[in-house]
């Protein structure tokens, strides 16, 4: 194992201690499915923005490498830590047409990747979108797919669709479904020349797989079933049940609205005061909904950690160090009963 990929795993168990604390819960199925010593190419699909790479890393065994947007690479020092946690940039035509050749560069790397029989997580719905639908998949992880198999015919490739459901996504804390499908063999749809085929019959069957790993609504009457589903009050990580009221049509009311103690939301705010005016601040700058999550978690997992630090050295100061490391558990143990409740 290589300093780098020691580096990932590290960074992967600070994220993954940051999401216990902003989670409430994360119904994770089908691990089992996910190969261990073969090439994998992760496909999920993408409603909320850039937490949901974050969800599936740290609930995920594989050291993986990812495709991003390359908007985020821009600055230079922010480019070197990106490169470090085995993120690649993707360019597209808004970023510049000259750029665009940037990624047969990438694509090779992905390749290499591939041949090695490491594994890659492309997010193939292109953006993010909190409508709970499968969008149609852009064909560029299956034309990595195609590229390695053209260079090792024999290399198995399994393509694994990834199902992120929220209950919410703008809520905290956060409660999602993560469900991995079972391995597609992308050999079995090779014949070593018609790349269009290949790319056509693959695209559907990730597709279909990606219909029942999470809450799909069709687009004829979204709207309308979208609505009913709200007003019987469904888990929406309850998938495959969601599911199946939307394909009968009846619509059982599950009632799972669950308030949160006043109390104990004020005691949080007023324990990380500082932490939650700052966030508000941020918050009013937000734009899209589907990133609300993500600032919201970043602030929390800088700021959360920084405020305790201070505050609890500030009362050891104050009133002795038994009294700091007793006010220190408590703001601990008050977090985690608001969370987890």
């Amino acid at each position: 194992m290589s300093i780098k990929d020691l580096w990932y795993l590290f960074f992967k168990q600070i994220i993954k201690l940051g999401l216990f604390f902003y989670t409430k819960r994360i119904h994770v199925s089908g691990k089992n499915y996910i190969p261990k010593n073969e090439a994998v190419i992760f496909v999920p699909n993408h409603p909320n923005g850039l937490i949901d790479p974050l969800f599936v890393a740290v609930n995920n065994p594989r050291i993986n490498h990812f495709l991003v947007r390359a908007a985020v690479f821009k600055k230079s020092f922010v480019k070197k830590i990106l490169n470090t946690l085995n993120l690649m940039p993707i360019y597209r035509i808004r970023d510049g047409k000259e750029n665009m050749r940037n990624n047969e560069a990438i694509f090779q790397r992905c390749c290499n990747i591939l041949l090695k029989k490491r594994s890659l997580m492309i997010f193939a719905e292109g953006s993010h979108d909190c409508k709970r639908t499968v969008r149609p998949l852009k064909t560029g992880f299956l034309k990595i797919a195609f590229a390695t198999l053209q260079q090792n015919p024999k290399l198995k490739i399994n393509i694994v669709p990834v199902g992120l459901t929220y209950q919410q996504v703008t809520n905290f804390p956060s409660e999602l479904a993560l469900h991995y499908g079972k391995p597609i063999l992308a050999n079995s749809f090779y014949n070593g020349a018609d790349e269009k085929q290949f790319i056509s019959s693959l695209n559907k069957k990730v597709s279909e797989q990606l219909k029942t790993l999470i809450v799909h609504i069709p687009k004829e009457n979204y709207a309308e079933t979208l609505e009913k589903l709200q007003q019987a009050q469904v888990d929406f990580t309850k998938v495959n049940e969601v599911n199946s009221m939307i394909a009968s049509g009846e619509f059982l009311d599950q009632n799972t609205k669950n308030g949160k103690a006043t109390f104990l939301k004020t005691l949080l705010i007023v324990n990380n005061l500082l932490p939650y005016v700052i966030w508000k601040k941020v918050s009013k700058k937000i734009e899209d909904i589907e990133f609300v999550d993500t600032f919201r978690f970043a602030v929390s997992i800088i700021l959360f950690p920084l405020n305790l630090l201070l505050q609890t050295l500030l009362i050891a100061f104050l009133f002795g160090n038994n009294i700091g490391w007793c006010y220190s558990f408590f703001s601990i143990l008050i977090t985690l009963i608001y969370v987890k409740k």
